[in-house]
């Protein structure tokens, strides 16, 4: 006996039908339509993401040069490093890479161990030669002599500055003006400075002053390994280093600064190393106390970015 199959009444059958219908609809019509939504708003946020990434990278724009400047002071001058710190942080927007660090020889005293010690951990901007401290006797040597080994590149071989720069502590470099000038500079071979004696325009003549003179790295180098160097080093040191270029013939390149770098004004200039402020000035010399100090930035515009404040008045 065969079963008897139940047929649904044509209602029911009719209902089922339209019910498919709709699904059908659904899934044709409307999630197509919206898949493609989703895809192209996707697409949108993926683009940009993109796009925003691209933008956020950081630019790496490569320096005109790199420049170390170290200002040989002594350890004691607390407050002469503050200041030097303040006036060269403020010259932003540099179009090449400069390095200030302060230069003296080991630490004798208790305070300066600690004291300075924390500015290393603060500042990271001292180099401790190993020498005793003095301004004839060999420390500018040193100085030179070391740096080949203290920033040596990471493989050994790579050039971390194409400039070295020996400075006093009473001078200030006007770093945008330094950077125009040595934009114009060979890269080799270079002795640059103000050259002595005072009246003299010849940068073959002599020597370079000791307020602040520059040498190309391949020099910098050449000391660290010469002989002529190493067994000249007692003598004013300014002299001496132009005693090693003349002698070992080195240093074709030179550039006198003069007049863009010189002593401060005084009312009765002892020498032509002193005149009138000028606005081309790269380097000012013989800043011995503040109000030397404060009437040179003055002159220079240092303070033209104080912004007005009512926590403050300056008149």
């Amino acid at each position: 006996m065969k079963p008897s199959l139940h047929k649904p009444p044509p209602k029911t059958v009719g209902l089922v039908f339209l019910a498919l219908a709709l699904l059908a609809f659904i899934y044709l019509v409307i999630y197509p339509k919206e898949f493609a939504l989703q895809t192209f708003v996707t697409a949108c946020r993926s683009s940009s993401a993109a796009a925003l990434t691209h933008f956020t990278e950081p630019v790496t724009v490569k320096p005109d040069f790199r420049l170390l400047i170290g200002v040989l002071s002594r350890a004691d001058l607390y407050e002469r490093r503050h200041l030097l710190r303040l006036v060269y942080s403020l010259q932003t927007n540099l179009t090449a890479h400069v390095d200030v660090r302060f230069v003296f020889c080991n630490l004798t005293k208790e305070d300066q161990r600690v004291l300075i010690a924390l500015e290393i951990m603060r500042y990271d901007d001292i180099i401790i030669l190993d020498c005793n401290e003095n301004m004839n006797d060999g420390k500018t040597y040193t100085y030179f002599s070391s740096l080949p080994k203290l920033f040596n590149g990471a493989d050994g071989d790579d050039q971390p500055y194409d400039f070295v720069l020996k400075a006093d502590d009473d001078i200030y470099f006007r770093l945008p003006k330094l950077i125009e000038s040595l934009n114009k500079m060979p890269r080799e071979d270079l002795y640059y400075g103000f050259v002595i004696p005072c009246d003299s325009m010849d940068p073959f003549n002599e020597y370079m002053s000791g307020m602040g003179y520059l040498l190309s790295w391949d020099l910098v180098e050449w000391i660290s390994t010469s002989e002529l160097a190493k067994n000249n080093t007692v003598g004013a040191e300014d002299m001496m280093t132009g005693k090693w270029l003349r002698e070992g013939n080195k240093g074709k390149n030179r550039y006198n600064t003069k007049y863009a770098m010189y002593d401060y004004p005084i009312p009765v200039p002892i020498d032509t190393c002193s005149h009138e402020f000028m606005p081309d000035t790269i380097a000012v010399h013989r800043l011995k106390d503040h109000l030397k100090w404060a009437r040179t930035l003055k002159y220079l515009n240092a303070t033209d970015g104080l912004k007005p404040s009512k926590f403050y008045r300056i008149d």
